[in-house]
């Protein structure tokens, strides 16, 4: 029997997001142990998380029995002196992926439009659904962001543009002086959401930090996340940067309590141990050579990336993908972003990059 309730009818368009599956369920369905299969599919870290990370969270289990601080005091005091910013200038969220939803209850109704690149992340068009806005996608350009072509595309209805730099899930990047002409040429009453998930991959990525800090840029949100570099993605926090007056608004929608206690105290860790971000970044470098010299060899199309991930294609991405992980190597099917022949491996370990490129050797083989 169907539900009598009367759902919102956006809901009817709006698809599921479909993460990377994990390990635990990989096992259950294939009857092999966890420890046999390695996952290469959500751009996690796979240094896993700092040690300093670890001591702090082990720490603070002692006190899960009490509320976590509602305004993350400490967290925000040390993210804002490691950015040079303000505390006012920061708004923490459940993963950076409730900051786009933050900006969406605070930018759009039923007459907005909301203006992506082709290939972009998958919940900037699910939130744009959800508050029943029109979604205005802007062919890519070897599958980046044709920023002239979405600066055109800009209306007077037009409320949010998303940029995401690298880009999820092509690994694309803009260049700093084409993205710095687009900033500068969106009109104020626009939000430009740049997301920055990937940033600390970029080897010289545009900073508008200290312009937001001066208050030279209202209209724009940077969007980070501790779910990468310091591999904290299990705790789920991300976090804006952007003008008080627009943080402010936000912080009227945030939920009390967004934040836990342990995701606070270990992203606190996190802030100290720059060596294990450095480390991070090396094996990043590392692996992304060796998928691309693999590719080139195999005589496979890639798209150069500047995250810690890489798209391959590689004909059939479903059946190459199931293929791969019958050996027990989890990566991304692409089909869901309209990519049916690619798919998408995260960056591991050494050891998970060889694995990796063995198994899809064998999946092509086959």
């Amino acid at each position: 029997m169907p539900t009598p309730l009367a759902l919102n009818p956006a809901l009817e368009t709006i698809p599921n997001y479909q993460p990377g599956r994990p390990i635990e369920e990989v096992a259950r369905e294939l009857g092999l142990p966890a420890s046999a299969i390695i996952k290469l599919a959500s751009n996690e870290n796979p240094l896993g998380p700092s040690r300093l990370a670890l001591a702090a969270m082990r720490r603070a289990l002692t006190h899960a029995n009490l509320y976590p601080d509602g305004n993350a005091f400490y967290l925000k005091q040390k993210l804002a002196g490691k950015l040079g910013v303000t505390p006012a200038n920061l708004i923490l969220g459940n993963g950076s992926n409730e900051i786009i939803e933050f900006i969406g209850h605070a930018l759009l109704a039923s007459d907005a439009e909301v203006v992506v690149s082709q290939y972009c992340f998958a919940v900037y068009p699910i939130v744009t659904s959800l508050f029943n806005a029109k979604l205005v996608s802007v062919p890519a350009l070897n599958y980046g962001h044709d920023l002239d072509a979405m600066l055109a595309a800009i209306t007077s209805r037009t409320r949010i543009v998303f940029v995401a730099n690298p880009n999820n899930p092509t690994g694309t990047h803009v260049d700093r002086d084409a993205l710095l002409r687009f900033v500068n040429a969106v009109p104020e009453n626009v939000l430009v959401a740049l997301d920055e998930a990937y940033i600390e991959f970029l080897d010289l990525p545009l900073d508008l930090v200290s312009e937001i800090v001066a208050g030279l840029r209202p209209n724009v949100l940077l969007m980070r996340t501790f779910s990468k570099v310091y591999g904290l993605a299990g705790l789920r926090l991300g976090y804006g940067i952007g003008h008080p007056d627009l943080i402010a608004a936000l912080e009227k929608i945030r939920q009390p309590f967004n934040i836990n206690a342990l995701s606070q105290a270990g992203a606190i860790g996190a802030l100290d141990d720059t060596a294990h971000v450095e480390k991070t970044q090396r094996n990043n470098a590392r692996g992304l050579r060796l998928f691309v010299r693999t590719f080139r060899h195999l005589k496979l199309e890639f798209i150069p990336s500047a995250a810690n991930f890489i798209l391959v294609r590689v004909g059939d991405g479903a059946r190459v993908f199931t293929a791969m992980q019958k050996l027990g190597v989890v990566t991304r099917p692409m089909g869901g972003y309209a990519l049916p022949e690619w798919i998408r491996i995260s960056i591991g370990t050494p050891k998970e990059n060889r694995r990796g490129l063995e198994a899809l050797k064998q999946a092509l083989a086959n």
